[in-house]
């Protein structure tokens, strides 16, 4: 399945569909012709565009399980969004929502949240529950980079 997520041109506003396994990629706006960088802010999955997603991806992908009621997933927010911002071009963050995808949330054992998976090639490279700082989400991100 093809899926693509739509990005705003920060010079003129006009909105761009970038298809999953170019999220990663350097592209060029439709309208002006400036630069797009590669992704640098989460992700909203859901059940329906994650394996898309997560299959398309040339780069690790860090997945936070969250809820909103959760306090420390809210504290956890944005060390998660600095390291998206940190690691564009390198790596995609994914946040996913365990109330409103809970097949998700099973498929991967989340029993507590925050919960942080690492996934290389749609493979799961790590998992581990609780808040960290960013710090260390990259040292995660960054391991076996040159495998």
């Amino acid at each position: 399945m093809s899926f693509s997520l739509v990005s705003l041109c920060r010079a003129c506003g006009t909105k761009n569909r970038i298809p999953a396994e170019h999220l990663s990629d350097k592209g060029t706006c439709g309208a002006c012709k400036k630069a797009i960088g590669p992704a640098d802010e989460p992700f909203d999955a859901s059940e329906e565009s994650f394996d898309a997603l997560i299959q398309a991806a040339k780069v690790p992908v860090l997945v936070d399980f969250w809820a909103a009621w959760c306090g420390p997933c809210r504290a956890a927010a944005p060390e998660v969004k600095q390291l998206a911002a940190d690691m564009a071009g390198r790596a995609l963050v994914l946040k996913v929502d365990i109330d409103a995808n809970p097949r998700l949330a099973n498929r991967y054992g989340i029993q507590s949240i925050p919960n942080f998976v690492v996934l290389r090639r749609g493979k799961v490279a790590f998992q581990r529950a609780g808040m960290a700082p960013r710090t260390e989400m990259r040292r995660w991100l960054e391991a076996g980079e040159s495998a």
